[in-house]
Parts: C-alpha cells; structure tokens; sequence
C-alpha cells in the first residue's frame, strides 16, 4: 500500500518565524507525505515573501491573493485594489481568494471596513472564478449571515480554522463550503471534536496555520506543516476511520477546491 498523501490548506510559510529553517521545514513536510501546501496572503507586505516561497518550491506552494480582515485599516482600499491588481496579473496564478474575512478579536475599530472589505473580495473571488478562505475570529456568526444573504451561485471555499458549533457548521457546508480542521483538533476543551464527529468527513480539510495553533503534543511552540499527519490522525480516531481514508478524502477535495478549475 503506498504511504499516504497529505495537504496542508493554510500555511504561513513565508512568514519570519521560518526564517531559519524554511528548507528544513519544507522538507519535514514532504518527508511527512505532505504533498501540497497553500500560502494565503496576509496583505501587501507580505506578497513578495510569499511569492519567493512559491519560486522556490512551486510544485509544493500554491500562493493566494487577499487581504487578512486585520491588516483592514483606514487605507483598506488601497489594499484591495493591490489585490485587484495581482488578481488581474496574467504573470501570476493565485488558487483562491485569501485569507478574507471578519477578525473581532483583537480590534472593533474597523468593523465596517472589514465588512466591506470582505464583500469585495468576495466579488473578486466570483468575478475569477475562485474560491475564498475564511477567517472568522469571534465572527462565525456576522460571517455566516453575510455569506448567507448574499446568496451566491458559484461562492466556494473554505472556512479557515473553523470555530462554531455544529449548527454554524451545518449551514457552512449548506452554503457550499469546507471546514478547515487545525491543531484545535487535538486540544481538549476546544469543542471542535463534536464538530468532526457530526460532520461527514468529505466537508473537511486538513489546515495548519502554521506558524500558530500547533496540534498536542507541541501546543505553545512552532506550528509547521508537517505536523499535519497529528491532526488528520485525532480526525480518524474520531471518525472511526483509518488514517489513510482521512489523508485521501481530504486531498481530493483540497485538489478540486483549489487546483482543478470548476
């Protein structure tokens, strides 16, 4: 039987906590059966170090284009036509829109600009015909009723690091979307288990995060992607299915999310 193959949906690999050992991280990763990873972009700063990771290893690294609902500040539309702009690039080829959304954790300061920011970037994630990562940081629920009344055809993506119950989940997916599971999986009081063990397995996907939110046993140190593997096997023992039924699942539906064209 050949070794499984895994996909990590979120990494920031580009940014400086893997200054020292980037090479090395990359490839523990593939040494772990991790065969793709996708690189959201944060804002305007960081497309350059992101895009250096993609040269570098451009059949493991799929860059994205967005702009993170923290980096929304007074000057966001300048940031979004940045965006827009790269987006129009034929230079470059981004596999979605990311990483967008509404973060009310940190800062309430620019609630509506966020909001918008995150409309626009989701018409530019239709307008391309690509689909969209989700950052919902104490917003699952102003970002659901959102996404649910904007009623689009052909709106796709991912929810990153997801954070609700399993109602929220259920209407995540009804809306045509994927769960993003990270090393949340693994901590004890997250809730997020009764989430995986409700939901059928095809709804989910594989995500690090990485640098943050590392899978037990190396919670409070450096997430990377080749501790992917760790959460898909807390997924299994949850679903009560083998390791390798969770790394095919949730590859095949990170591959037609964001590699194969719809």
């Amino acid at each position: 039987m050949s070794n499984p193959v895994f996909t990590d949906t979120h990494a920031h690999l580009y940014l400086e906590e893997f200054d020292a050992d980037r090479d090395q991280a990359v490839s523990r990763a593939l040494e772990a059966g991790v065969k793709y990873i996708f690189l959201p972009n944060i804002d305007s700063k960081s497309i350059g170090l992101m895009q250096d990771a993609v040269c570098r290893w451009p059949q493991v690294c799929f860059p994205m284009m967005g702009l993170h609902p923290t980096s929304v500040k007074a000057n966001f539309i300048e940031e979004i036509t940045t965006v827009k702009q790269y987006l129009a690039d034929k230079n470059y080829h981004f596999c979605g829109v990311g990483e967008i959304g509404i973060d009310l954790y940190w800062d309430r300061t620019y609630e509506k600009e966020q909001e918008e920011a995150f409309n626009l970037q989701l018409d530019l994630a239709l307008g391309h015909g690509l689909p969209v990562v989700i950052h919902t940081r104490n917003s699952m629920e102003v970002t659901l009723e959102i996404m649910e009344g904007r009623n689009d055809k052909g709106l796709r993506g991912v929810f990153h690091c997801f954070s609700g119950d399993v109602a929220q989940a259920e209407r995540a997916v009804k809306i045509g979307f994927y769960l993003g599971i990270g090393g949340v999986v693994t901590y004890k009081k997250s809730g997020l288990a009764a989430v995986v063990a409700a939901m059928p397995t095809e709804t989910l996907l594989l995500e690090t995060d990485a640098p943050f939110l590392p899978p037990v046993p190396y919670r409070g140190k450096r997430n990377e992607s080749s501790y992917i593997p760790l959460i898909a096997a807390k997924i299994a023992e949850i679903k009560g299915v083998s390791l390798e039924e969770v790394a095919r699942v949730t590859t095949d539906h990170a591959v037609k999310l964001f590699i194969e064209k719809p």
